[in-house]
């Protein structure tokens, strides 16, 4: 383990991010390294993507976040080259739209497996790094679809998976506040991605009172304003336009 400095002297913090290899995750990922922040990505087969290359500052972790193996991997290789976890940004997601009735078990257990699972053992093994430390701070990215589902939109099964995110952070927020630890969540609305690259962008922009779609980067802002605020715990932060807010606009 090599201590490293950031440009303002320093010693740079460490960030754990899944579902690095692309979308808000990539964007994540690379904003932190700018920021002076150490990074271990994980991904499916982020060292196969090209998209983010192996540096002194930044260790790739291929495998799926959903198993435990993979989480146990992502963490130590925190710990192993960068001796601490500072930030986890649990983003690995993914999204299955289909009429309620027509899921099958292997919908269900794909979207368990990474909106579910994927949190969890990861969190699980970061969390016990983070109680040594007595600091850190976890940050889950869900969607504004749990506050705010929308007629005609077949979203059953992801709004069961990401539903829960925001009020597990918030039972951790309570468990581990006395060692130190912030817990927070990001609802995004529809974010201008790889995922939506052959969508309606037009139709996609109505589901926003704010007629736009949202830029990776207004995450990220999010994103460095929480790790900014120390006294901010527990937060749900919608990134929706207020879409949360009503159902017509």
């Amino acid at each position: 383990m090599k201590k490293t400095m950031s440009k303002t002297g320093k010693e740079r913090p460490t960030a754990i991010v899944t579902g690095a290899s692309s979308g808000i995750g990539l964007g994540v990922a690379k904003a932190l390294i700018e920021h002076g922040y150490r990074v271990v990505a994980n991904s499916r087969t982020i060292s196969k993507s090209k998209v983010l290359k192996a540096s002194e500052h930044l260790v790739l972790v291929d495998g799926d976040i959903g198993k435990k193996d993979t989480a146990i991997k992502v963490a130590d290789a925190a710990i192993k080259h960068f001796g601490r976890v500072d930030l986890l940004v649990n983003n690995a997601g993914i999204y299955i739209p289909k009429p309620f009735t027509e899921y099958t078990p292997t919908d269900f257990e794909m979207m368990i497996s990474t909106n579910v699972a994927g949190y969890f053992f990861v969190t699980q093994q970061v969390v016990a790094q983070m109680r040594k430390q007595k600091s850190g701070h976890i940050v889950s990215i869900s969607t504004f679809l749990t506050d705010q589902p929308l007629a005609g939109a077949p979203i059953s099964l992801p709004v069961i998976t990401k539903s829960t995110i925001p009020a597990f952070s918030r039972a951790l927020a309570m468990e581990y506040v006395a060692d130190g630890i912030r817990v927070n969540t990001i609802s995004v609305g529809v974010v201008d991605t790889p995922m939506h690259a052959n969508d309606d962008h037009e139709m996609l922009k109505t589901l926003s009172p704010i007629p736009r779609l949202i830029q990776v980067s207004e995450i990220v802002d999010a994103l460095f304003y929480l790790q900014s605020a120390p006294m901010v715990n527990g937060e749900n932060l919608r990134i929706d336009g207020g879409a949360h807010a009503g159902a017509k606009w």
